[in-house]
Parts: structure tokens; C-alpha cells; sequence
């Protein structure tokens, strides 16, 4: 898992950065948010549909969400915005931890988690997950450095700056394992990514692993500082996520309609365009509820 100009100067080599929130050149605000439809909102369980969804979103992780002032913002809140929209739903997005986001579907707090999940069967066990989206797992490091990534095992004998609770925690806590005696890897890990990137950009870390499309967009917005290093690897399909209970179920189906729906009348699109994240699209025939092959 998981920064459209969020703060200038040394908040961006911080990582805190985000998008100026402009929408110039992108289609009328209709493409962007969507219309009610009755065919996908007859799946909604009447459990949810008079009540305020709580939706949890760890908004440290742009272009896909992020803080702008007070206010959320992002491709995934964007989409979250159409989807109910298209359903009838009134909901409330909730800025949570991401580590704590499945936590809180699980216990109850949360009926929505909608924070670039990446989709894996462990995951799956303890949600459901309507896939909407794909990503690889991305790595930069500062601008002067000489490090060159080939593969996960390049992490041997280096220092790398992870959010907790992501997939690319896993994997850099699991390549360690594997590192010779002589080269071992260290893996740091943080509660928020914009502490993954201060670790970097401090020097206390020589790289930062996260999902393709969020490294490259810390690169952009470094005016320098930082360069990608090699290629994405393990890519993969978010997923949004909601409670593994029968009514959680039923409304998993009403979201993967609605996003369906977005995609037919294009406002899928033009809300990937307007944060530049166009090259995850996935199509409607690849957004699946439970497909986890991993």
C-alpha cells in the first residue's frame, strides 16, 4: 500500500506533500461525481441504507488520499464520493491509521475502508475487497544517491523506510530474512508514510518502499531531492474493503455495480485523470469481489 501539493520547501522533502486541489482542464464537475443509479442501489442492505457509513481512509498517502488544509482529498476519496453517489449513501470519511483500518471493520467502527489496499488472500480472510484499481511496489531515494534496485534483494545491506502495516512492509521484512550475515537489510518502520519519507530525506533511511504510483508522485513533487530507483515490481489490484459479514457482503456487491456504473458513464476515468493515476485503470470485467490470487 500506499503522497497534489500538499506544503512546499522542506515539508516536501518531508514528504508531506499534496496536490493544489485544481481541477482546470479536467471535464465538468457531473464527470467527476457520478448519478444516482437504481439498479446498483437496490443492492445496498437495508441495514445501510438509512444510516451514515463510517469510511476509514489513512490520508497520508497521495495522489490516492491526503490531507488538503482540512479538508480530504484524493483519487480514492473522489471515487468514494461518486460510489455513493451512485448508491444513495450518506457516509463519513474518517482519517485512520492505516495499520488500524481492517482493525476497525473488524470490531465494528468502520463499515468502508477505502485506503489503496493492495489485495492478498491474508488480507481477504478478514474482509471483503471489491477490486477497483492496480499498482506495483515502487522505491526512490535521494537524488545523489548511487543505489540500484533490481529486485527485492537489493534491500540487502541497506536501510528502508516503510509505513506500517503495508504490503511492502512485508515484503522488505521478508526479504531481510533472507540477507547474508555480511549484508544484512534494516527495516524501518513508521505509522504514517510522511514519516516513512522524513526517514528518508533525513538520511536515517537510504530508500523508501511504497505502492509505484505514490513513489513516483514523492519523486515529482521533491523538485529534486528525490529520483525513483528501478522499475515497479508485484503489481497488483486494490481493493476496497467492507465488513465479512453477510450484510458487509451485500453491500461489497452494491459497490462493485456502482463501480461498474462509473466506468460505463466515465467518470471512473476522468477522476484518475484529474490525479494523474490513469495507468492503474483497471477494466470492469477485472473489478472482482474477493479475487485475491496471492
Amino acid at each position: 500500500m500506499k503522497i497534489s501539493t500538499r506544503v512546499r520547501g522542506a515539508l516536501v522533502l518531508a514528504g508531506a506533500v499534496a496536490m493544489v486541489a485544481s481541477t482546470s482542464g479536467v471535464a465538468g464537475a457531473s464527470s467527476l461525481t457520478g448519478h444516482y443509479d437504481k439498479a446498483a442501489a437496490k443492492l445496498v442492505p437495508s441495514v445501510y441504507k438509512k444510516v451514515v457509513l463510517q469510511v476509514a481512509t489513512d490520508a497520508t498517502y497521495a495522489p490516492d488520499e491526503y490531507m488538503n488544509g482540512n479538508t480530504m482529498v484524493g483519487f480514492d476519496v473522489d471515487l468514494m464520493k461518486a460510489i455513493a453517489t451512485t448508491l444513495g449513501l450518506r457516509y463519513k470519511e474518517n482519517n485512520v491509521t492505516f495499520d488500524n483500518i481492517i482493525i476497525g471493520i473488524k470490531g465494528g467502527h468502520y463499515q468502508i475502508g477505502n485506503s489503496s489496499f493492495t489485495v492478498n488472500k491474508s488480507r481477504e480472510k478478514q474482509v471483503n475487497f471489491v477490486d477497483y484499481f492496480q499498482a506495483g511496489e515502487g522505491v526512490y531515494a535521494k537524488a545523489s544517491s548511487k543505489i540500484a534496485f533490481t529486485g527485492l534483494k537489493s534491500f540487502c545491506g541497506l536501510t528502508v523506510a516503510v509505513e506500517t502495516g503495508t504490503v511492502e512492509q512485508t515484503d522488505a521484512q521478508s526479504v531481510a530474512k533472507t540477507c547474508p550475515a555480511t549484508k544484512k537489510a534494516t527495516v524501518l518502520s513508521f505509522s504514517t508514510q510522511t514519516e516513512a519519507n522524513v526517514a528518508v530525506s533525513s538520511g536515517h533511511a537510504q530508500v523508501g518502499f511504497l505502492d509505484s504510483q505514490i513513489a513516483d508522485y514523492v519523486v515529482a513533487q521533491s523538485h529534486g531531492a528525490f529520483k525513483s530507483v528501478g522499475h515497479a515490481v508485484n503489481v497488483a489490484p486494490y481493493g476496497i474493503a467492507t465488513p465479512k459479514t453477510p450484510a458487509g457482503y451485500a453491500l461489497a456487491r452494491a459497490i462493485d455495480a456502482a463501480l461498474k456504473v462509473l466506468v460505463a458513464n466515465g467518470t471512473y476515468h476522468a477522476i484518475l485523470v484529474k490525479y494523474g493515476v490513469q495507468a492503474g485503470a483497471i477494466p470492469a470485467s477485472k473489478m472482482v469481489l474477493n479475487g485475491a490470487t496471492s
